[in-house]
């Protein structure tokens, strides 16, 4: 058995090779225009309509897209945004980017996702927003957080960089709060061959707002800055590459969706492994395949010594980062995120991943854990 990986971007590329990829790049060459040009503006209208918003706007990468957001709605110095402690590192980087301050609240046990209820619990007269991350690929309570947005008067941003292509209540992660972040990583469920991000809405005068904001705050007047922006654009060839991806996006979905539903129901027999909770409300596009076991470093070992990659996603939660030691959390201030921290793993659950490779990652994990 060659060695499995975590993600597989080389058979990726194989697959496109075959759809003429190369003949599409040397066209993007050979015009020459590489930044704001006519395949960006392609993928935008594209994303809009695959997320059923009215905009979708370009950015340079999931991360600049939380912080264009932010700034979008006024939100910095002095205001604070309620988001989870269980997820990367950029969500609540972001926040501390813009000069407010990250305030977080427990995640739901069994989805990994912010709860609404500890989010509510952590609402003060200086809250602006909360981002719900949709870990994993699972979308978040959407429900409850739009309550919470309705009662307190708070802007919701969907951390979707994990998720696109998810649904909650039969509608597309993208378009369940004021606005959505998408990451376009090479690792992603759609990722680049390169970095790219994306804000998706319904809202004009954000949409329009972040456009300024995203080309150095430059409005319609080359030259004449409306406000201090970042430079953070899509480019042509990673615009290009991301289109022709985005018409394997269902296939590749459906294909982790099958792997995961074959890994549930083979591990179920395992009696020191906690699987995947899939909420009947959503549809989960599995970003990661995430498992719960005692002592994920040994298994961790024992995967790699039989050539399968897997992965620690999250080990340290983010209130016990050293980089954010300054907003005095400790130890057991949030103890459901600190035990996923603890002990989840990651195993391969890409749409390249054959029935084979499949097989061999779970009877080696079957042979290392305790049948039920």
């Amino acid at each position: 058995m060659q060695p499995i990986p975590l993600f597989d971007p080389q058979s990726e590329y194989r697959v496109l090779r075959n759809e003429h990829i190369l003949d599409a790049l040397s066209e993007v060459l050979d015009k020459g225009i590489f930044v704001a040009g006519p395949e960006v503006k392609r993928f935008e209208a594209e994303i809009a309509l695959l997320t059923r918003t009215k905009h979708a706007v370009s950015t340079a990468n999931g991360t600049d897209s939380l912080i264009l957001t932010l700034l979008a709605n006024g939100i910095g110095p002095g205001d604070e945004v309620i988001t989870s402690p269980f997820t990367f590192f950029a969500t609540a980087e972001a926040i501390v980017r813009v000069g407010a301050t990250p305030v977080f609240a427990d995640i739901d046990e069994r989805t990994y996702n912010l709860s609404p209820a500890h989010a509510e619990a952590k609402i003060t007269a200086r809250t602006k927003a909360i981002i719900p991350v949709h870990l994993f690929g699972q979308p978040a309570d959407m429900d409850a957080f739009a309550e919470l947005a309705h009662r307190y008067s708070l802007i919701i941003i969907e951390d979707a960089c994990q998720a696109i292509g998810a649904e909650y209540k039969g509608k597309q992660v993208g378009s369940l709060g004021h606005a959505a972040c998408l990451s376009f990583y090479p690792t992603k469920n759609l990722g680049g061959f390169g970095d790219g991000g994306m804000v998706t809405s319904n809202d004009d005068e954000m949409a329009d707002r972040i456009r300024v904001l995203a080309f150095h705050g430059m409005g319609k007047l080359k030259y004449y800055h409306e406000a201090v922006g970042l430079n953070s654009r899509l480019d042509e060839i990673q615009a290009l590459m991301l289109r022709i991806k985005m018409q394997k996006l269902s296939a590749w979905t459906k294909r982790r969706q099958e792997l995961a539903q074959r890994y549930t129901n083979q591990l179920v027999q395992l009696n020191d492994v906690i699987l995947p909770y899939c909420d009947s409300a959503c549809s989960h596009v599995y970003h990661l395949y995430v498992i719960q076991v005692p002592d994920p470093d040994k298994l961790l070992l024992h995967m790699d010594q039989h050539g399968i990659t897997t992965a620690r996603y999250y080990p340290c939660p983010l209130h016990l980062q050293q980089a954010f030691s300054s907003l005095g959390y400790n130890v057991g201030d949030f103890p459901v995120s600190e035990k996923a921290a603890e002990h989840a793993l990651a195993l391969p659950v890409h749409p390249f991943l054959t029935d084979d490779q499949q097989q061999y990652i779970i009877d080696t994990l079957v042979a290392f854990s305790h049948v039920k």
